[in-house]
């Protein structure tokens, strides 16, 4: 795998509670009450599924779940909660990085796609699409931090996709 390490601008601890860290904090939060709304709303009825698209769907939950797992090991330290880069940040560019830029979202954004059209509710339709919407504006935010804090981020992105590999929106 291949990571390069960042430059020394890494936001100090309390950069995460400045008006950008609140940003970050909030995206969370909504990310959070939006996904906590998925999982918790009803299913219905508001249309019909066949077999192999419920199959389909549990797939793509546990594949999901599975890329957000792998991904999430992958940035070790660098892990946070916020969208904001800490001092143990490397620019991962191998794995699933290597397809996508965003491979733990890439993941939640199956996972939701999957819980979606496996609940039969426009209700949920709407929450679903609500979280695609926060997940994009969040990783576009998260990018401009990203092209700050790590030289070569504008190359790998112009090269890589952002949620899903091959797909434009470089």
């Amino acid at each position: 795998m291949t990571d390069r390490h960042h430059d020394e601008r890494a936001p100090t601890p309390s950069a995460r509670f400045s008006n950008e860290g609140l940003v970050a904090w909030a995206f969370v939060g909504v990310q959070m009450l939006l996904l906590a709304l998925l999982v918790l709303l009803p299913s219905a009825s508001d249309w019909s599924m066949p077999e192999w698209l419920a199959l389909a769907s549990n797939v793509g939950s546990v594949a999901g779940i599975a890329l957000m797992v792998v991904a999430a090991v992958l940035l070790r330290r660098g892990l946070t909660a916020v969208p904001l880069p800490n001092a143990h940040a490397r620019l991962r560019t191998g794995g699933p990085y290597r397809y996508v830029r965003h491979p733990v979202y890439s993941g939640l954004l199956l996972f939701t796609s999957a819980l979606v059209v496996s609940s039969r509710s426009w209700k949920v339709v709407v929450v679903g699409a609500s979280l695609v919407v926060v997940i994009n504006v969040k990783a576009r935010w998260e990018e401009r931090r990203l092209l700050r804090h790590f030289p070569d981020y504008g190359d790998y992105a112009r090269r890589t996709s952002r949620f899903v590999p091959g797909w434009p929106g470089r």
